[in-house]
């Protein structure tokens, strides 16, 4: 991801795998599910066996003893990463850092590689301009991670 022309970057991922904690944030929409199985070589079943499970009708990654993502690797980060889910590729532009300066302020106590000095508007700019370029936008709230549900038609 890139500012435009001498703008910095409203954000550079620093590998600390803060994302990366925590249970019940990774939902895996169907094109992800398609992508992990085929990056793992597993079946459908097998993968959801071993590293998925169903919260509010959506499937969401499982958290392994740490408290992190089950593809998490200490020192290393995300071992899927190759295949990663869209919500992930999308951190730190979700729909509430983007709509509400707030919680944008609130994700940088939480995330080092958010460039507070930008502003919250050139975040919110660089943000919806890196999800449609990268098609990370989701159509389908019910299938799809509801942070990444944005209407951009206005």
């Amino acid at each position: 991801m890139s500012g435009c022309g001498n703008t910095p970057l409203a954000f550079d991922c620093q590998r600390c795998g803060l994302c990366c904690q925590g249970e019940g944030g990774i939902v895996v929409n169907p094109a992800d599910l398609r992508r992990l199985c085929e990056h793992l070589g597993l079946e459908r079943e097998a993968f959801l066996e071993r590293y998925a499970e169903m919260q509010g009708g959506k499937i969401q990654l499982r958290a392994g003893e740490d408290g992190a993502c089950v593809f998490f690797r200490e020192g290393v980060g995300c071992g899927v990463h190759d295949a990663k889910p869209n919500v992930c590729r999308a951190w730190p532009f979700f729909r509430g850092n983007l709509i509400d300066p707030v919680s944008w302020e609130m994700a940088q106590d939480y995330c080092p590689g958010i460039n507070a000095q930008l502003g919250h508007a050139e975040f919110a700019r660089q943000g919806l301009a890196y999800l449609t370029e990268q098609g990370l936008l989701e159509v389908d709230p019910d299938t799809g991670a509801w942070a990444l549900c944005l209407d951009v038609s206005s």
